[in-house]
């Protein structure tokens, strides 16, 4: 099957059983200075995580390409949120239809990703018809009395008024007769309010149409009607177009049903783990219903069966209820739940998701969603399938220290934005501090400034440059941040050094390439 692009790897790839013998005091050593100094090694097992939501995206696909030219050794790609889209495609060697011309974040269908929900745009335009025809009698009224004070003032300057005065009053006398009230008011409310409750019943019946297949409706009429503010469907079928289009190359094939694509997805991963390329897989998305995290994986061996296997002692987690094998199973569903991760809690509906009936789940239908603080969780599951060092990038730059707060954003989406990013921001710093003693490295790439938010697919307005910036300038710094942060400082600086290390394995000794901040 063609996928049209080169591969992520380069002669820095290693297998597990090159890796030297590592003594423990050595690793140790590493692990106490890994919070301070920057240790590289293409030996060790190396993931890359990206963690964000919505335009965060393009920053990830400017990183990617900045790793890829650079011929950055991953085997691991792991993503949270719009993460798991740059993941899902870094994983099958396809990274470049990310930030290609006309790949995933080049092309115009992203300024409609998580637009207000059409049935409440619609609804919105129509209220507002309504009340503005509702409120033309008032507006004729405060219109004629400044028109009138307009002509009192050319009277009082000799300058001739008369006609201006008699025709004001001619459009008052209309505007306010009833015989024309009567008339053209109901002509243009009524039809209004009547398209309005049509559409309204009409999403109602759709949104109890799918709830019955699944489960039960509850709550009231008004929180049915209305349903979660954010559409994420224009997000979900932007990606799954994108995806096929990578997979079916050349060939001119019907784009197969979104369970038929996720089952190709995991086939062609499967057979191709270990190519040149082809990265295992690490997606963390939350269940409303099992009330915890999940996290959908597809590794190669041995990793495969230290990742799913049990754990043991007090307060033992079972295993099979949260971390679920994209090659077993649950590869039939695992598709539609890395997809989930593109649904964000409360604010979007969330993905339904049917398990088979053999899984631990017995065949339940759960709602899953993105969780913007889960990214602890998803460097846990990270370390857990035996990842070494870690590139972490994120689209949040660091806080603001005093003297640097910005003014708030007053439109709805940006607002919203700025919660999500607060809370992605603080549990993003806490999830590094507290899980860099899993990994022998972390490197962060983030910027040091982003105007967007999450939802600023248009762009938005900047104050440090007093212009609008946009979505392709976020992707450009991206890669600017991945060469500048990371390819020159840990690679470039470092390539020497890492040449080297392959005639000193034998000696046993871990390869130490330190950069000090």
């Amino acid at each position: 099957m063609a996928l049209g692009s080169s591969s992520l790897s380069s002669s820095l790839r290693f297998t597990v059983s090159d890796r030297p013998t590592v003594p423990t005091d050595t690793r140790a050593s590493v692990q106490q200075t890994s919070s301070t100094t920057r240790v590289y090694s293409p030996r060790l097992r190396t993931a890359l995580v990206l963690s964000g939501t919505g335009t965060a995206g393009a920053y990830h696909a400017g990183v990617l390409r900045a790793l890829h030219e650079a011929g950055v050794k991953i085997d691991v790609t792991a993503g949270r949120g719009i993460g798991a889209v740059g993941a899902l495609l870094a994983a099958i060697d396809g990274a470049q239809d990310l930030w290609a011309s006309n790949g995933l974040w080049q092309g115009s269908r992203t300024a409609n990703l998580y637009q207000w929900r059409p049935v409440l745009r619609l609804t919105a335009r129509l209220l507002g018809l309504a009340l503005t025809v509702l409120l033309l009698p008032l507006a004729a009224v405060v219109v004629g009395a400044l028109a009138s004070f307009a002509a009192y003032l050319l009277r009082v300057s000799a300058v001739p008024s008369d006609a201006i005065t008699t025709a004001v009053d001619q459009v008052i006398e209309w505007a306010l007769s009833p015989a024309a009230v009567l008339t053209w008011l109901p002509l243009v409310v009524a039809p209004a309010l009547l398209l309005l409750f049509a559409l309204q019943l009409g999403a109602f019946g759709v949104v109890w149409l799918r709830a019955r297949r699944h489960r039960r409706i509850h709550g009231g009429l008004w929180s049915t009607l209305l349903g979660s503010p954010i559409d994420a469907e224009a997000a979900r079928d932007w990606f799954v177009d994108g995806l096929w289009k990578l997979m079916r190359g050349g060939a001119s094939v019907a784009q197969p049903d979104v369970k038929d694509l996720g089952q190709r997805y995991v086939e062609l991963l499967s057979e191709n783990l270990g190519q040149p390329g082809f990265r295992d897989l690490l997606i963390t998305v939350h269940d409303l219903d099992g009330q915890r995290d999940l996290a959908f994986a597809l590794l190669s061996e041995p990793h495969r069966s230290l990742f799913f296997g049990g754990e043991t002692g007090p307060g033992a987690v079972n295993r099979s209820l949260e971390a679920l094998d994209l090659a077993g199973e649950p590869g039939h569903c695992g598709f539609d739940a890395c997809l989930a991760a593109l649904s964000l809690p409360a604010l979007t509906e969330s993905s339904l998701v049917s398990f088979a009936s053999s899984s631990s789940w017995r065949g339940e239908t759960h709602r899953l969603c993105d969780r913007p603080d889960g990214v602890g969780r998803l460097l846990d599951e990270v370390a857990r399938a035996g990842v070494e060092q870690v590139i972490f990038v994120s689209a949040l730059p660091p806080p603001t220290g005093p003297h640097g707060l910005s003014s708030g954003r007053q439109d709805g989406r940006g607002r919203i934005g700025e919660t999500l990013s607060a809370l992605e921001s603080a549990a993003e710093r806490s999830a590094i501090a507290s899980r860099t003693p899993l990994f022998q490295a972390v490197f962060e790439i983030r910027p040091k400034h982003n105007p967007l938010g999450p939802f600023d697919f248009r762009g938005c307005y900047d104050e440090r440059s007093d212009r609008h910036q946009t979505l392709a300038e976020l992707l450009e710094r991206g890669y600017e941040d991945g060469r500048v942060q990371f390819v020159e400082p840990i690679i470039g600086a470092s390539g020497e050094a890492i040449e080297s290390d392959q005639t000193r394995s034998r000696t046993g000794y871990l390869p130490d390439i330190r950069n000090q901040e």
